[in-house]
């Protein structure tokens, strides 16, 4: 049977299983009414002599036997818990190495979570949490968790052990913002009058409890690899979000009266200046999180209900990325190595603000780097220090501008230059000489195609002739979510519903939607791809260069010549079940 969903695309129907809860295996035999020490021994991770000899110490002790293997080291307790989970028929997760959504997790108090020995971990549905308990067959502490939170429950098993770090660790983020509530309850009415005093804002910053919500706020955004930290301040109260693999999600709310005292200890970490709440600022710190180098960049916004903060972070490891986990189907990845071979012109990467422009440069440039090649860099703010490179920031203050450091860079006997970003006519001027003078040049340019690369050049001032001279490739991109390959389901395109969303199809074909388990949280994704668009600048394209001609005749003449669009790599990765078609429309638009 089929069905259509909102999109117009035809899905599977009625009789497939859960989205969130999908059984490890089906229970053998009567399933539930196996002994558990049956169980263990049946999957190999104790021997039935073994399981014998513990029985009479188990009943001198008064455990279970299953518990007393567990605590002489005989299985794990990761085992214990398979093994319920094969028992019952039910998913067994892995909290200490999967996702957890925050907004399932804070529907139930920290304490009733302990007292259970359980934790949400997901939202299957509006109506349904998936609920990872050390005992699943506990129906009264079911029936509570749905008291409490309004949602049907379906049982999921972890190790007791995670399920406490879990819960420990939102008590952490719970605690932390109580206790700045507490301490700004008791201060005296006075004292928040006299915050916007300098000396006040750093002694404010400086108290415990406001270094520690900072402190566990930033663990918690490494922990869950986001990358970005927002505090928006509001009229009644801060809210707090992280961008996780693209999308937003709220972990904690601030009252507005402690916004100062936070921003304040943000500032103070940056090296920002606290005193100054009328203009935008920025600044910079490195931290370790978690065993984890990060570069932080922040920046301030004053707005109607005071300032809000953005912070991006910056993990270092990800600045070693190589080409080959950029995700490039071999003819694209082909090309790009081209390009990047060649001994002078341009490569542009182009694509809207978040889209992985940085990413892809620091992939080429890893590649590039080697010790007979001078690379040196121009970036707006330099996001990731690397060994060997020389990296130029952009100072405005100083004067230090794209073109002034460009202009520099001419005279340090360069082989390769990357220049963070083409924004105005003179940046793009000095780039395209420095690409026609024998230098092997590559930057980032705002456009939603890789054809209007070339139109773009010329509408900033460049002479169509340069241009066409100097341009060898243009690459455009976007990041997707990658579908969580636990719980994807199984789908049918219709080639009409494609046709009428922008994409190039003449059939249905079998893909993939995303689902919703314990593993990514609900969301039904983890992780993110990029999607791109290659294009060499061909004999043709170049004379379409000179003659100014429009970006859809350049781009139907790449087309032609083998070049695989956005949708047309989009639509590849969908069929291969990387990413979902909602995904892709969301991220390129109908």
């Amino acid at each position: 049977m089929k069905v259509r969903n909102d999109h117009g695309f035809s899905e599977a129907g009625l009789d497939r299983p859960s989205a969130a809860l999908v059984p490890q295996s089906s229970a053998r035999g009567t399933g539930g009414f196996r002994r558990l020490t049956d169980v263990i021994v049946e999957m190999g991770f104790a021997s039935r002599e073994q399981v014998e000899e513990f029985l009479p110490a188990a009943r001198e002790v008064g455990v279970s036997p299953e518990q007393l293997l567990v605590d002489r080291g005989v299985i794990s307790a990761e085992q214990r818990g398979r093994a319920v989970a094969e028992r019952l028929g039910l998913e067994f997760v892995d909290l200490a190495s999967e996702r957890v959504d925050l907004a399932a997790l804070t529907l139930l108090p920290g304490d009733i979570a302990r007292r259970l020995e359980l934790v949400p971990i997901a939202r299957e549905d509006s109506r349904t949490l998936v609920v990872a308990m050390a005992d699943p067959t506990n129906v009264v502490a079911i029936d509570d968790v749905e008291i409490h939170t309004g949602f049907g429950v379906r049982a999921v098993v972890a190790t007791p052990e995670d399920i406490h770090a879990v819960i420990a660790n939102a008590t952490r983020l719970d605690t932390a913002v109580s206790d700045v509530i507490e301490q700004e309850v008791e201060a005296e009415p006075a004292e928040e009058l006299r915050i916007s005093e300098r000396a006040e804002l750093q002694e404010a910053a400086s108290e415990t409890p406001v270094v520690k919500l900072v402190n566990q706020l930033l663990s918690q955004a490494v922990s869950l690899g986001a990358s970005d930290l927002h505090f928006d301040a509001g009229a009644s109260e801060m809210r707090v979000r992280l961008r996780v693999d693209g999308v937003l999600q709220e972990v904690a709310r601030v009252p507005a009266r402690m916004v100062p005292a936070l921003v304040s200890r943000i500032k103070i970490m940056c090296e920002i200046d606290i005193s100054e709440r009328r203009l935008p600022q920025d600044g910079r710190l490195g931290v370790t999180v978690d065993g984890a180098p990060i570069d932080i960049r922040a920046v301030t916004i004053p707005t109607v209900h005071g300032e809000s903060v953005v912070m991006r972070l910056l993990d270092r490891s990800a600045a070693l990325i190589d080409l080959d986990r950029l995700g490039l189907e071999a003819g694209s990845r082909t090309r790009l190595e081209e390009a990047i071979g060649l001994a002078h012109g341009a490569v542009l990467v182009t694509g809207p603000t978040g889209s992985g422009k940085s990413t892809t440069l620091y992939a080429i440039i890893n590649r590039l780097n080697e010790p007979d090649r001078n690379i040196v860099t121009i970036e707006d703010p330099v996001e990731y220090q690397l060994e060997g490179i020389t990296q130029m920031p952009v100072n405005l203050r100083s004067g230090l501008t794209f073109a002034a450091g460009l202009r520099s860079m001419m005279r340090a006997d360069p082989d390769i230059i990357m220049v963070g970003e083409i924004r105005d006519r003179e940046t793009a001027q000095i780039s395209i000489e420095a690409a026609l003078t024998g230098h092997l040049l590559f930057s980032t340019l705002h456009t939603n195609d890789a054809p209007s690369a070339i139109t773009r050049l010329v509408e900033m001032g460049i002479e169509p002739f340069l241009v066409a001279s100097s341009v060898r490739c243009v690459v455009a991109q976007r990041l997707t979510r990658m579908l969580c390959t636990s719980c994807r389901r199984p789908v049918t395109l219709r080639a009409e519903a494609l046709r009428h969303a922008g994409f190039d199809c003449d059939e249905d074909i079998d893909a993939f939607e995303a689902g919703g388990c314990a593993r990514c949280g609900g969301g039904g994704y983890r992780g993110r791809i990029g999607i791109y668009e290659i294009m060499p600048v061909s004999p043709a394209i170049r004379q379409l260069a000179l003659d100014t001609a429009a970006s859809d005749a350049i781009a139907s003449t790449a087309r032609s010549e083998g070049m695989r669009t956005l949708r047309d790599d989009a639509l590849r990765k969908v069929r291969e079940g990387l990413t979902a078609i909602d995904e892709v429309v969301r991220v390129l638009g109908s």
